[in-house]
């Protein structure tokens, strides 16, 4: 019945021993002179068992079955009726504390094992609740705090709440209360062996005793043989997985409201001459940032100081009165750290539900807990400061999350204020042992969002210093590198804000002449923030965050380049500076050792084709610049066109056509541009060289290339109208000058037949411009009734094209055009030999077009211009080309 195996009998003649003999408990039952019938026994257990349960009825009474030596009856008294008359203390049990005390032992016992025997936590918390019910406050506080503790250790604060309960599940409304009022007397409990699975009946029996009668009796001893004599009728009560429900918001309260019964008992038993005044949670001392960061770097020294072998100091009373080593001072401790871990995974919870001004208003309970539990505690364990650590990190979170929702800061700040009461009596609990200000600043609500990032880093710092502390070092490696990439992240989110205030300062400059100091003190607190935290993430090998930190550090640089530039009140910029140069170099390795650091486009492709963007960005920046604002007064213009073309072809090399992306268009038409300039710049060089004809020729071969390259990039844009018309003129005033060079008429019938060819291809940008300035024509019309709207030529039409610009193109078109028929007519009209059929049809065309052309209204409006155009390059169409006589489309 006890689980014994086996047992050792002894034979032995009047005291001497003979001899020992180990026997099976199985085997007992058959041994020599001594058979017995197991069936017997069990049923004498089994109608004791059924005669107990039908009898021990009254709530809250105390039974004893006795049966005197030699008699036959067993009697079964209720003592709680038999003790009601007694005249020294009424209504007091004499049987009461024996019986909460075996109550709490039972527990006890059980709890040791809970985590193998989780199908009893039900059990578990109905004996500690009954243990309760009957001790006095006054008398018994420490079994009182200590059922407290031991009821709040049932609820796992730590571990997921899927596999609380071994997988079985509540009754629907299983609370609070599912085990005390409906619940029988412990009683049967405690005569069960705790590995049972019998957890007592319920309901009432039929025989109902009246409150007078005080004694059962089993009326001989005989009966308790018969099989089954005593059998109850009553129904099992099933065992339940777990007493309270699953939600882990429900669980962190119980355990608070179990712990603050639990500091109350403790706090009653503190005998102190006056109640210390309850200091008010919710009004922080105001600590300056340079105080505060010292009051954390100085709390953290004292937790580290207190750290290492245990000794335990007898001299000195607590605050409160406690003595260092009593009870009470073991079990506020318990109960502090319990709260704290409780308040920890509350904040928790709220900050992944995005609710951070309660998650700060319990991370800041949660450390107020901490800072009792430091001010009662002479020394502090590992895992105490482990915890500690986590409390940092999550508070760092914490406030990084409120600096970056800064537009819910009111609904954070009401959160942040509301106050249960039963956190304000824990409070007040707290306030007996410690003044709870330790980490007031770490859990402040500001509304500096710059404030709030410094206190995250403060914290991510403190957490760090914790788990690197000779303590702890070697208990949580995996932490230490979660704290690090915190570190690293803050320190970035910081310098990222410094980043953007340099650029607002900027831009804000009305004039741009010299760097004030305040943007140098930025720029520097940046640049500082950035580089703390690339060492941060190269500690933990985090190569992606590493180069993203790079990133920023060559965006940093550009935009001391970009303050750099100095502008005159006219708003005209001078020269390409070399501080300006200096920084867009800088820039440029930072996004190089960026790309280094991923090492290649699959380690992370969204990083690697940002930094690729930004790299090709800066090396355009820098060659349109230096072609823009060409540093003459210091460099060669041989020199520039050089370094030009060397930035253009880099920032060419970085420009990814090939990957389909968000990007690609602006890459194409990055590329598109690039070549454009090029272009430019050879069309240039070649119409101011003079001399050296192989350098000439040279020029011409690159001017066509890229402008080629750049007509078809342009085209295959389909939204960059302007930038085609544009390219597309200069490469036929590129022809229109090498034929002013020519002194052959057949070559230059053939170079502005070309010319007339390349300006034909402006019949794909032409119907853009057209398609736009209808629609801008349409709008219009319809808001004529409502106010006409700015038609202005610097106006940009409803679709974003720039009227102006277009204007201008068209104002350079006109001319061009015209200039080419001339010309073309000319010529074939000056030729020697006599023309053919096709050359006269040819040359009808042309004067057909080329009247029209001077006929045309100058002052018509800009639509009208444009159609004109295209219906007279479209006349020319079918003429065009050598061999293409095919109908117009």
């Amino acid at each position: 019945m006890c689980n014994v195996p086996e047992l050792v009998m002894c034979f032995h003649v009047n005291g001497i021993v003979q001899k020992y003999e180990m026997i099976k408990t199985e085997d007992i039952p058959d041994l020599d002179n001594s058979t017995f019938s197991t069936r017997v026994v069990k049923d004498i257990a089994q109608n004791i068992l059924s005669f107990l349960k039908s009898n021990c009825t009254k709530e809250g009474h105390t039974y004893w079955l006795f049966k005197a030596s030699g008699s036959d009856i067993v009697k079964l008294y209720d003592l709680t009726t038999l003790c009601e008359e007694a005249a020294e203390e009424k209504c007091q049990n004499p049987f009461t504390l024996p019986v909460a005390v075996l109550l709490y032992k039972v527990a006890s016992n059980m709890m040791l094992k809970k985590n193998q025997n989780r199908k009893h936590y039900g059990t578990i918390r109905t004996l500690l609740l009954n243990c309760v019910k009957l001790l006095d406050e006054e008398r018994h506080p420490q079994i009182i705090a200590s059922a407290h503790y031991m009821l709040a250790e049932l609820f796992q604060l730590d571990e997921p709440s899927e596999e609380v309960g071994g997988g079985e599940s509540l009754p629907a409304g299983g609370s609070e209360d599912s085990y005390s009022d409906d619940d029988e007397e412990e009683e049967d409990q405690e005569d069960l062996p705790e590995d049972s699975d019998e957890n007592g009946s319920c309901g009432t029996t039929s025989d109902t005793h009246d409150d007078s009668k005080a004694v059962a009796i089993i009326k001989s001893v005989g009966e308790l043989s018969v099989p089954e004599k005593y059998k109850s009728t009553h129904q099992i009560r099933p065992i339940y997985a777990f007493p309270v429900s699953q939600d882990k918001e429900e669980r962190c309260r119980h355990v608070l409201c179990y712990v603050l019964k639990g500091l109350k008992a403790v706090d009653g038993s503190i005998k102190k001459e006056s109640d210390l005044p309850a200091a008010d949670p919710n009004t922080p001392i105001p600590l300056k940032y340079e105080d505060s960061s010292k009051a954390v770097e100085k709390g953290i020294a004292l937790l580290l100081d207190r750290a290492g072998p245990y000794q335990e100091d007898l001299k000195h009373p607590t605050r409160s009165g406690m003595i260092p080593g009593s009870w009470q001072h073991r079990m506020k401790l318990q109960l502090f750290f319990k709260a704290s871990k409780a308040y920890y995974v509350l904040s928790d919870a709220a900050t992944n539900l995005h609710k951070y001004g309660r998650a700060l208003r319990y991370i800041k309970l949660a450390l107020q807990c901490h800072d009792a539990y430091c001010s009662v505690s002479s020394t502090l364990h590992p895992r105490v400061l482990l915890f500690h650590s986590q409390c940092l990190s999550l508070c760092g979170d914490i406030q990084l999350m409120l600096a970056q929702n800064g537009s819910n800061r009111a609904a954070y700040l009401e959160e942040y204020s509301y106050q249960t009461k039963e956190d304000q009596e824990l409070l007040h609990s707290l306030h007996r042992e410690s003044s709870c200000q330790a980490f007031n600043m770490a859990t402040d609500l500001a509304t500096d969002p710059e404030y709030q990032l410094f206190v995250s880093s403060k914290c991510y710092e403190a957490a760090y210093e914790l788990l690197t502390s000779r303590v702890v070092k070697e208990h949580a490696p995996e932490q230490l590198a979660q704290v690090l990439k915190r570190l690293g992240n803050i320190r970035n989110e910081i310098g990222v804000f410094y980043m953007n205030q340099a650029a607002a300062m900027q831009t804000e400059k009305e004039v741009k002449t010299t760097v004030s100091v305040a943007e140098q003190e930025i720029w520097k607190k940046s640049f500082s923030c950035f580089e703390k935290g690339m060492k941060d993430f190269e500690a933990i090998q985090d190569s992606t965050n590493t180069s993203l930190l790079l990133c920023n550090t060559g965006r940093l640089m550009r935009i001391c380049a970009q303050a750099h530039c100095a502008v005159s009140e006219d708003q005209s910029r001078g020269e390409f500076s070399p501080e300006e140069a200096l920084y867009y170099n800088k820039a440029i390795d930072y996004y190089l050792s960026a790309m280094r650091s991923l090492a290649s486009r699959d380690n992370h492709p969204a990083v690697w084709d940002s930094v690729n963007w930004e790299l090709s960005t800066t090396y355009f920046t820098l060659a349109t610049l230096l072609q823009d604002y060409a540093p003459l007064s210091r460099k060669a213009q041989e020199q520039i066109e050089r370094e030009v073309t060397e930035a253009m072809l880099k920032s060419l090399k970085y420009c990814d056509l090939q990957t389909e992306s968000a990007r690609q268009p602006l890459y194409q038409y990055r590329a598109a541009t690039i070549h454009h300039r090029l272009a430019s710049m050879y069309h240039s060089c070649f119409r101011n060289q003079v001399g050296d004809e192989h350098l000439r020729k040279q020029h011409r071969s690159l001017a066509e290339l890229h402008y080629t390259k750049a007509s078809r990039l342009f085209l295959s844009l389909k939204d960059a109208p302007c930038e085609l018309l544009r390219t597309l003129l200069e490469r036929v005033a590129f022809a229109e000058f090498t034929m002013s060079g020519q002194s052959s008429s057949g070559a230059k019938l053939k170079t502005l037949t070309a010319a007339l060819e390349i300006l034909m291809e402006t019949q794909h940008a032409l119907p853009l411009i057209q398609k736009e300035l209808l629609e801008d024509q349409t709008v219009a019309d319809s808001q004529d009734s409502t106010g006409a709207p700015d038609t202005s030529a610097d106006s940009p039409t409803s679709s974003g094209l720039n009227r102006k610009e277009v204007m201008q193109l068209i104002g350079v078109f006109e001319p061009s055009f015209s200039f080419l028929l001339l010309q073309l007519i000319k010529m074939m009209t000056a030729m020697k030999r006599k023309p053919s059929n096709k050359d006269d049809e040819l040359l009808k065309t042309y004067k057909n077009v080329y009247s029209k052309l001077l006929r045309a209204e100058k002052t018509a409006p800009l639509l009208r211009r444009v159609e004109l155009f295209l219906d007279l390059l479209q006349q020319l169409t079918p003429q065009t080309g050598s061999s293409d006589h095919g109908a117009s489309s």
